[in-house]
Parts: C-alpha cells; structure tokens; sequence
C-alpha cells in the first residue's frame, strides 16, 4: 500500500511502508518548518518576558519529532520531557493554544497554570510535558500497564533525553516494561549533551539503545536527522509494541542547534562546532533534498514559509489577547476528584 497521509503526519495508518508520495514529503517538511518558525518565535517571546520560568526549544530535532509523530496513531499515548514543543505541535494541538500555554495564558492547553515544560491534551492523548528528568517514565510505564491490563492495543511513546538513561527511573521502568510484557516503546533523544556535558564523557556505555539489552530488550539507533528514516525504525517499534506487547528501546541522535534552553549561550561548544551544526542544519537539508527531487521548488517553498509565518504570527497575537487565568483558578486542577480537607491557602493568607 502506498503511503498517502496528505494531512497531519500523525493522522493515518499505515500497514505497510513504502517510498512517500510527494505531497507526503512536503507535508513532512511544513511541519518541520512550523516546529522551526515557533520555536524561534518562542526565543524572542522569552527575550521580550513574555514567556517566563525555564523555556527548552527543539531547534535541529525537528525531522526527530515529525518522524515520531507520523508513527504514532491517534489512539496511542505520548509522554516527553521538558522540550517538548514541538510533539504538541506535531501531535495536532493548534499552535494558538500551544503559544498561549507558553505565554501563561488561560486558552493555553493546561489552562495557563502549565507554561512551557507542562504541556497537556488528553484530547491528542499528550500526557504531559515533565520538568523533573525522568519524571514521564514511570508514569508512562504505568499507562502501558494499564492499556496491557484492559486488554487494549493502544501503545504508549516515552520521549526522553540522552542524560534521562543515567537514572534510576530509566532502569527501573525498563526491567518492569520488559518483566511484564507492557506495549511502550522508550525513545532517547540524543543530541549529544546532557546539558553541557558529553554522553561520552557521563555515560560509560554511549550508545544508548544497548543498554536495552541488559533487560533483553530490543533497541536500534537511527538517524535523528532523517524524518523518512525515523518514520520507518519507530513505526516498526511500535508496531511491534502492539502486536506482541514488547516494549522497545530507540535511540535518534538529532543535536540541537542551540544550548540546552533559551538562557543557555553553549559556550562548552567551540566556534567550529557551531559552524558544523549550522552547516548541517536538517530543516535546510531536507528543504534542499526537496527541491533536488522537483518536489518542492524555490516558489513553492517560499509560499509555504509565508504560510508558517502566517500561522505562528496568528498565534503570538492570539496569546497576546488572551487572558491571565485568575488566582482563584489556582487550585482546580491540583486532584482529579474532591478530597476532604484539601487545602487551597495561598501564600501570605492565614493558616486559620
């Protein structure tokens, strides 16, 4: 069966793969370009204090996310980390929500209480954006023990950074996913830095996906940089997520163009190693693999940036316009059901 998603690259099954049509490439390519003009936005948001607290951008990992995403069903769970961004955008989540979640504002996704690292769409079926390292993967593991346990064949994706599989959390989840069987697969995202510090100068063991193998799970290691190759190794691993109810370790080594958030000036990289990043920029790659192909010409191209523009302009203003949500709000969301003797005191008010 040929490849025919024309729509969101999270939005149709697939049974077999094959070569993409055309249009699915350039549909690959404006959601890359849309992670990219958001996230730069994003950057000059948070110059302009108009985002606040800690901000992580998935500049450089964008053909990473479109290729996860495109794997994934619409029925299936996502779980990431922090730098998160552009899974939401990539899930289907309207970038309008997405800014104004990032922007503290009550349109936002989690209602404006989330901000940049707590993104949430139980619609999308997008179970948070985590800021403790490791905190998603319990959390995810036990999803998968619940799909397992109601007999569904729903699969969940853990998204993870390099430096999340230096602990305990990541080897506890592993051994529990594998000695019960869950349908989970866990993706490292290794761009090569733990913060400022290499995986070859924290992690005694650098390539990732083996470490699988010390719970006999599967693992691979692909080409973060490479949507088509993404697409491939994860449809395969959460295929076989479903089908055999294994979980599945899959490392993309996809490194990002800028320091590990917005505040960082990545001084630990020297000047070379920036020109090399710059030099082999993914989104400007695949853009020139495009055009190459006579997919995607100069004119074409250019429409479609206008567009992206267009569409992320649309949701800063919209996040401008929108409101604070109000300090009574607060507490709402902090236990799915009542509980007795809750507390909702806020700071500086009587404690009786």
């Amino acid at each position: 069966m040929a490849d025919t998603d024309t729509r969101s690259p999270a939005r149709s099954r697939r049974t077999r793969r094959s070569k993409p049509r055309p249009e699915t490439l350039v549909a690959y390519y404006r959601q890359m370009l849309l992670i990219r003009r958001f996230e730069e936005r994003a950057a000059r948001a948070y110059t302009e204090a108009k985002i606040g607290g800690y901000c992580h951008l998935n500049l450089g990992e964008e053909p990473t996310i479109t290729g996860l995403m495109a794997a994934l069903e619409p029925s299936d769970y996502l779980f990431t980390n922090y730098r998160e961004h552009g899974y939401a955008l990539a899930r289907g989540i309207e970038a309008r929500r997405v800014m104004a979640e990032l922007y503290g504002r009550s349109t936002g996704v989690s209602k404006g209480w989330g901000g940049s690292m707590h993104l949430f769409d139980t619609g999308a079926r997008l179970l948070g954006g985590y800021g403790i390292v490791g905190g998603q993967l319990p959390l995810a593991t036990g999803a998968a023990l619940a799909i397992s346990y109601r007999g569904g064949d729903e699969v969940v994706m853990c998204q993870m950074g390099d430096g999340t599989t230096n602990i305990g959390a990541f080897h506890e989840s592993l051994n529990m996913a594998a000695l019960w069987d869950l349908p989970i697969v866990y993706v490292v995202i290794n761009n090569g830095l733990g913060m400022g510090t290499t995986v070859d100068h924290s992690s005694a063991e650098p390539e990732l996906y083996r470490r699988a193998a010390a719970y006999r799970i599967e693992g691979a290691r692909v080409d973060g940089t490479d949507v088509i190759a993404v697409r491939e190794a994860a449809h395969a691993a959460i295929e076989r997520a479903r089908a055999e109810k294994k979980p599945f370790l899959l490392e993309t080594t996809s490194p990002r163009l800028r320091g590990h958030s917005v505040v960082d000036p990545a001084r630990y990289r020297t000047a070379e190693e920036k020109e090399q990043l710059k030099a082999a920029d993914p989104l400007a790659r695949f853009a020139l693999e495009l055009e190459e192909s006579d997919v995607l010409d100069a004119e074409a191209r250019e429409k479609l940036d206008a567009e992206v523009k267009a569409e992320v302009d649309d949701a800063a203003a919209f996040a401008d316009d929108s409101p604070h949500p109000d300090v009574s709000t607060l507490f709402d969301y902090t236990y799915a059901t009542p509980v007795p003797g809750e507390s909702r005191r806020l700071p500086a008010d009587p404690v009786f």
